[in-house]
């Protein structure tokens, strides 16, 4: 971490070295979510329309298929909104601003930075909003 020069026990931001490890972590998780995401459009695409047998109970596999496809859809919209938050992440790193609460203008804690890497937020400041 760099220190602040008025300062010098408060970090100013985290280090070109840190900021390395996080990018690799960001990188990872939009690797794997941009993977589930596939997944989840394609099964939102698919529509296994079979000739039916059995049309007593069309209605309600019809009524399953589309609530299906409603929670894949959902599913992939709260996808793509991660994916773009760790994207913005990974311009916050570019400029070197990542990991600074946007509240407060301290550094957030690393632990919570490897759980929630796109977090803008300390716990403290997000306690306060509640």
């Amino acid at each position: 971490m760099e220190e602040n020069v008025q300062n010098p026990e408060v970090p100013v931001r985290y280090s070109d070295e840190e900021l390395e490890e996080f990018r690799q972590i960001i990188l990872a998780k939009i690797a794997e979510a941009k993977k589930s995401l596939e997944f989840y459009v394609e099964a939102t695409g698919n529509s296994n329309e079979e000739l039916d047998t059995s049309p007593s109970f069309k209605y309600l596999e019809e009524g399953s298929n589309v609530l299906a496809k409603e929670e894949n859809a959902q599913q992939a919209a709260r996808l793509e909104k991660f994916i773009n938050n760790l994207e913005a992440a990974l311009g916050r790193i570019e400029n070197k601003t990542y990991g600074i609460c946007r509240v407060t203008g301290k550094l957030i804690p690393k632990e919570r930075l490897r759980c929630v890497p796109h977090a803008t937020l300390s716990v403290e400041a997000k306690n306060q909003r509640k």
